[in-house]
């Protein structure tokens, strides 16, 4: 350990979202979330620093590459947008990031691969969409999926189901940053149906590093539809 190289933070990192796709050139990016570490800064850090729930997060963001390379954060007071200028090799501010307040375009995200396996409330939202004039956007890269939800509206879901209990996305590094943002630019961020209950992402407590969670998260137009269904189950 390089004592001179410790800080007083702890971040978790996932270098390359949608790497199934780079082979296809879609657009993909890196997500990050930041803590401040609660072990001593004279020391080397712990687990412990990390395996904390969302809501400790002082940060978070994304950097998405595509047809522009973007830098999205926020540090817990409202989403900033920035562009690369290549020109001066400068991300350049873009805007404040906020969601539609009317919920947005009708846009429903998700891998209907696996609608056989969804819990029939997540089945019937998607079924509903599919009947009120929705479209279906579905990159396959978190970064890409949650950018076009907070420019456009509408609701990205990875929820848990039969064949993956905790769904398939990470907590500490797709969840939990993904949820910061998206609450931060004015969206709602729910696990759905999870360990027994509808709760929070922010709120989950990960019990190892490379923990999963379900993710539904939008406008609230469409994150409350889904939530209603799970409550109104006899």
């Amino acid at each position: 350990e390089d004592a001179d190289k410790r800080g007083p933070f702890a971040v978790a990192f996932d270098p390359l979202d949608g790497s199934s796709n780079v082979d296809c050139n879609v657009s993909v990016g890196s997500i990050f979330s930041v803590y401040r570490r609660l072990s001593p800064d004279d020391g080397p850090a712990t687990v412990k620093d990390i395996l904390r729930p969302g809501s400790e997060c002082i940060a978070a963001g994304y950097s998405m590459f595509g047809a522009a390379t973007e830098l999205v954060i926020t540090y817990g007071a409202g989403v900033f947008r920035f562009a690369l200028d290549p020109a001066i090799g400068e991300f350049v501010f873009v805007e404040e990031m906020k969601m539609p307040k009317n919920g947005g375009k009708k846009i429903f995200s998700c891998n209907e691969g696996n609608a056989h396996s969804w819990d029939k409330p997540i089945q019937d939202f998607v079924s509903e969409c599919k009947q009120s004039g929705y479209s279906a956007r579905y990159v396959g890269s978190m970064v890409s999926d949650v950018h076009r939800t907070l420019l456009y509206g509408g609701v990205f879901l990875y929820p848990a189901d039969k064949k993956s209990k905790k769904g398939k996305l990470r907590v500490l590094y797709e969840g939990f940053p993904m949820a910061m943002i998206t609450e931060q630019a004015g969206g709602v961020a729910s696990t759905g149906m999870y360990l027994g209950k509808i709760g929070r992402v922010l709120d989950v407590m990960p019990e190892q590093i490379h923990d999963r969670c379900p993710i539904i998260m939008g406008g609230a137009r469409d994150v409350e539809r889904v939530l209603n269904l799970y409550k109104n189950v006899d």
